[in-house]
């Protein structure tokens, strides 16, 4: 092996990445778009749902009642009519989300210390949304009932309204949210695309890099050549893990300073583990051009490779606990899973080596795993 021959490659392959506008962009700009067009377009925070309200009561206490939700930044009131039907057309539409139904005798119920009903209806289109909906409501109905209850109890039973209130809640409640003390799904998610992105691009960039070999020819200069196989492969895949590894640094600082997401964990630590991470997905793109001679299928199988884990089994829509048996397994099988554990672990456990240690050992099974088995279905000889 000469370093001599390596470099040259190098340098041609760098060569080749500047010259090409659409290459130069695919290594360069599209990794840091494709991070502001997640964060902007996605968010996994349910607030300002909209919903409408259909009032037969009319009264005082149905109206502070409407008030609760109205003023409280998960819901967004967007009508006050006494129509039912009109409502159900806005519901039907998409244009509301929620229909709050208030009957009759409302505050006159409540008064006499009998049991009122109000009744909503939820757009189940979406069930995520729709079950984090449901929980707003329950969760704020019980705050209004324990703000009515306890004046009624102390009038009914002659008793001073602070034992009261004690009586309707003998049990004290706090809660306390560990690493991610505002709840914002930012936090998760940011970090969390940073490194499904850096499991899509790499491979990409190393697939066509190399079928772009293939599909115009010059890999035969490579086949007839005195280089070898391990110095083609070192100075060819060499400049994508420095561009990939360029790309983590740029999408790392948008995270941290772009998106305000705290970093609590070790950066050496961190930055260790994205180096092999990148060699890793670097990998999966040598193995697929292994098998393929044209940009497009190169394309096409690093997509279903690469994107669908990424989205699916790296746990960042669904939590990896939340699986099926059979989606469990495979989640473990992709290199997307054990970084995104390191991920969360460094930007909002604080935590590193002691604990993660185990996620980064994956990571460098399947490098070498990858790599090996790239170096080995690569022949520098041409195939028939």
């Amino acid at each position: 092996m000469q370093l001599k021959r390596i470099l040259a490659i190098v340098v041609k392959e760098f060569r080749e990445i500047l010259r090409d506008p659409l290459y130069f962009s695919l290594c360069f700009i599209v990794p840091s778009a494709l991070m502001v067009m997640f964060v902007y377009g996605l968010s996994l925070d349910v607030e300002n749902v909209p919903f409408a309200v259909v009032d037969y009561d009319k009264t005082n206490l149905s109206r502070d009642y409407i008030y609760k939700f109205a003023k409280s930044r998960y819901f967004d009131l967007k009508a006050y009519t006494e129509d039912e039907r009109k409502i159900d057309k806005m519901l039907d539409k998409g244009v509301i989300r929620m229909e709050l139904i208030i009957p009759e005798h409302f505050q006159e119920n409540l008064f006499a210390g009998r049991k009122a009903d109000v009744q909503f209806l939820i757009d189940g289109t979406f069930p995520y949304r729709t079950k984090i909906t449901k929980g707003y409501i329950v969760a704020m109905n019980a705050d209004f009932n324990s703000k009515i209850l306890p004046s009624y109890i102390s009038k009914t039973m002659g008793i001073p309204l602070k034992q009261a209130k004690s009586k309707l809640n003998p049990i004290g409640l706090q809660v306390r949210y560990f690493y991610n003390e505002p709840v914002k799904s930012i936090y998760s998610l940011a970090p969390a695309l940073m490194g499904m992105i850096l499991f899509m691009s790499p491979p990409f960039l190393t697939a066509l890099g190399i079928v772009r070999e293939k599909e115009s020819g010059s890999i035969y200069n490579i086949y007839s050549s005195t280089v070898t196989r391990s110095e083609f492969l070192i100075g060819k895949l060499f400049p994508y893990v420095v561009i990939s590894i360029i790309n983590a640094n740029i999408l790392w600082i948008m995270v941290t300073s772009l998106f305000e997401v705290p970093f609590k964990g070790n950066l050496p630590f961190f930055a260790v583990a994205t180096g092999i991470y990148v060699i890793c997905s670097t990998g999966i793109g040598l193995l697929v051009s292994a098998f393929v001679r044209t940009q497009v299928a190169a394309m096409l199988i690093t997509t279903v490779l690469t994107v669908i884990p990424a989205w699916l089994y790296s746990g960042t829509m669904i939590p990896i606990e939340s699986l099926k048996k059979e989606a469990w397994i495979e989640a473990h099988m992709f290199p997307c899973m054990y970084y995104n554990y390191i991920i969360m672990g460094s930007f909002l456990k604080g935590v590193g080596t002691s604990i993660l240690w185990t996620n980064l050992l994956a990571l460098i099974i399947y490098s070498i795993v990858l790599f090996t088995a790239g170096y080995l279905l690569f022949h520098k000889r041409i195939k028939a």
